[in-house]
């Protein structure tokens, strides 16, 4: 939620929200849905005042609105792609460089560039697509970052890279320190895609896709990896409230779900009743892996 209102302060989106406003209106609408698992998006977009009605460049008379909205999605790049891996294509298309484009911020128009990314890919028989920078070196997926595996070794591109600061990325970074995974930010030639023992996708939708094979050759033995499985399942664990997490990942709807004090982005006393809690610290921190 700190990455939304990072967001909004890049494209100069003054608004009355905060953290803990947006928070407990998750937690409220999530509790309303009755839902077991969903996908949660919050969205503030410039609306029209029908008064003063402005549709040029300028969005500065346009108000704001805000909406959160939560569904069942589903398994984001099918029901077997979690076990049995995806079939993936570099693109033709590039991610936007930084000072085009802010790619720090998640906002609706940089998803124009991801669906011509996931439009080129599904229409030349593949599951997903994998975007370069500009400067030709790996980049992400048209909604997903990317983590490559060799020798051992758990690499993924840095933030100069022109991808979003993901938060699933985050999670598998601090869950590859917590198993004793060397993990590195590193730029990634394309052919060392083709090259790795592993590579699989992270993303809120995605979260832990394994990538079978690039531009159709085989990636390590065409499956899910060992290391990638290891993620795969404490990443499970952790979101199944099965295990302990490394953060403050997890936000309890209900008090009776058992949350731990120490592992509770919002205290479950407190959550059940709507309110927040007021001596966590709400800046969320990026969580960076070692840099070579």
């Amino acid at each position: 939620m700190q990455r939304f209102l990072n967001s909004a302060k890049i494209y100069r989106m003054d608004h009355s929200l905060n953290l803990d406003q947006l928070c407990e209106g998750v937690v409220e609408l999530v509790r309303r849905s009755g839902m077991d698992q969903c996908y949660i998006r919050p969205i503030l977009f410039r609306s029209l005042d029908e008064e003063h009605p402005a549709f040029g460049v300028n969005p500065f008379p346009n108000p704001l609105a805000c909406y959160i909205g939560a569904w069942d999605w589903g398994k984001y790049l099918g029901d077997e792609a979690i076990e049995k891996g995806v079939d993936v294509c570099v693109s033709t298309w590039n991610r936007l460089t930084p000072n085009s484009m802010p790619a720090m911020a998640k906002s609706g128009a940089n998803y124009m560039n991801s669906q011509l990314i996931k439009m080129e890919a599904l229409l030349n028989g593949f599951a997903e697509g994998i975007a370069l920078d500009d400067r030709g070196y790996v980049s992400e997926g048209s909604g997903e970052n990317i983590f490559i595996v060799s020798g051992g070794m758990v690499l993924t591109p840095p933030l100069s890279s022109s991808i979003l600061p993901g938060i699933t990325r985050d999670s598998v970074i601090q869950i590859c320190q917590e198993l004793g995974i060397t993990v590195k930010e590193r730029t990634i030639q394309r052919a060392a895609l083709y090259v790795a023992d592993e590579v699989f996708f992270s993303g809120t939708a995605a979260e832990i896709t394994p990538i079978r094979s690039v531009d159709r050759i085989t990636v390590g033995t065409g499956g899910r990896g060992e290391i990638t499985a290891q993620v795969q399942k404490v990443f499970f664990e952790i979101t199944k409230g099965e295990r302990k997490a490394p953060g403050n990942w997890l936000t309890y709807v209900n008090a009776e779900t058992g949350s731990r004090p120490d592992n509770n982005g919002h205290r479950a006393s407190t959550v059940a009743t709507g309110g927040a809690s007021p001596d966590n610290d709400p800046v969320m921190k990026y969580q960076t892996a070692v840099r070579d």
